[in-house]
């Protein structure tokens, strides 16, 4: 039996890899394991473990990683150690990392060093930002890729990684996206407490390279959707450096009734809000992934998604407020075409599944050999 270790530490991360714990949980070929980091443990971001919990995962272990003062290398170093005590504990076979989170990093990081097999999910891919370093510093480190699509692995074999190491698998969210799992809309508005019939989806998150313009690009964010018209579900930012202008800038919303605020949204939750929402505006992956299969008008704006958001659907303005004005004003009449299939088919998790059963893979050398094209 292999035993596969999971690292996750944020709830976006989660929401990719949830199907593929699930997967292995109950499969008598596997033993899976998670570590859970981040912030899922932080209760200012709705302390998400507890949706981890609720899965009833067989083998969950939680390390607190950070704290208010705790700089991106500190936390990557804390991380490594904590990840690092647990592996020798368990001794996986492989681990599981996602995108391009400092979490991620420090799992690839432990791995490598410590002779055990990394697989990256999503590697290949253009994030934008500091996102961009982490990504790709994790596919160097790591020694089997999981890609959501064709342009992602010729980008890894450009990168020297070897063919025979990448599977294109799609992203594995998709699965969930399209799964019969979802709850009702009726269901998510009750246990959320949101009595708008119509309303849009709200996201905006720091970019760490720009900490300095964050408190100027929340500021005219928040005064943008102020002086709009619509309704909003927002949801709070992830906890990189700049976050708090953006959650202080919130606090202007909190009394208004065309707004409903929540520290996080539980993944299938969020997936029917998203579906049956007018549109979604911020700078979230969210945007340039999931929307555009469920035919959702997007505003991105600002630079986080720089590269990413090559959809022609998607609608990509700057920071000021006179460009978010002016989107808004035309959102209600933009039309989205078909954009589904980008990203996989839905079927992600059984060639995960079937991946790690073909035993080619776990022949794969540790030392990695940097391929020419």
């Amino acid at each position: 039996m292999k035993k596969i270790l999971f690292l996750t530490g944020t709830r976006a991360d989660f929401g990719k890899i949830k199907s593929l714990i699930t997967k292995l949980d109950s499969h008598p070929d596997f033993e899976a394991f998670v570590f859970v980091t981040g912030m899922h443990l932080q209760k200012e971001y709705g302390y998400t473990v507890i949706e981890i919990q609720r899965c009833k995962f067989s083998n969950v272990h939680t390390f607190e990683n950070h704290t208010h003062e705790t700089t991106m290398d500190l936390t990557l170093a804390k991380t490594i150690e904590g990840f690092s005590k647990y592996c020798n504990e368990i001794r996986p076979d492989m681990i599981v990392v996602h995108g391009d989170r400092v979490e991620t990093l420090a799992g690839a990081i432990t791995g490598s060093l410590n002779n055990i097999l990394v697989a990256h999910i999503e590697g290949g891919e253009l994030s934008g930002t500091v996102d961009e370093l982490i990504r790709h510093s994790v596919s160097k480190l790591s020694h089997i890729h999981f890609v959501s699509n064709e342009e992602a692995k010729k980008r890894l074999l450009q990168m020297g990684e070897i063919e025979s190491s990448v599977y294109e698998i799609g992203s594995p969210d998709i699965d969930i996206m399209f799964s019969d799992a979802l709850p009702s809309l009726e269901k998510v508005k009750s246990y959320y407490q949101i009595e708008f019939d119509n309303y849009a989806v709200a996201m905006f998150h720091p970019v760490t390279t720009e900490a300095d313009e964050m408190q100027n690009y929340a500021d005219n964010f928040v005064e943008s959707l102020e002086n709009d018209s619509h309704n909003y579900v927002v949801i709070f930012p992830n906890n990189d450096l700049g976050s708090r202008f953006i959650i202080d800038s919130y606090n202007r919303l909190k009394d208004n009734p065309r707004f409903r605020i929540f520290p996080s949204v539980r993944f299938e939750y969020f997936l029917t809000l998203l579906k049956n929402s007018q549109f979604i505006i911020g700078n979230s992956s969210a945007g340039i992934r999931e929307a555009p299969y469920y035919g959702i008008p997007v505003i991105n704006i600002g630079t986080r998604q720089q590269n990413r958001a090559t959809n022609a659907e998607i609608l990509n303005v700057g920071y000021h407020k006179s460009e978010i004005t002016e989107a808004l004003d035309s959102i209600d009449s933009r039309e989205i075409s078909d954009n589904r299939n980008v990203f996989g088919n839905g079927n992600s998790t059984d060639l995960f599944l079937e991946s790690l059963q073909n035993p080619e893979i776990w022949t794969l050398s540790h030392q990695k050999q940097f391929r020419d094209l």
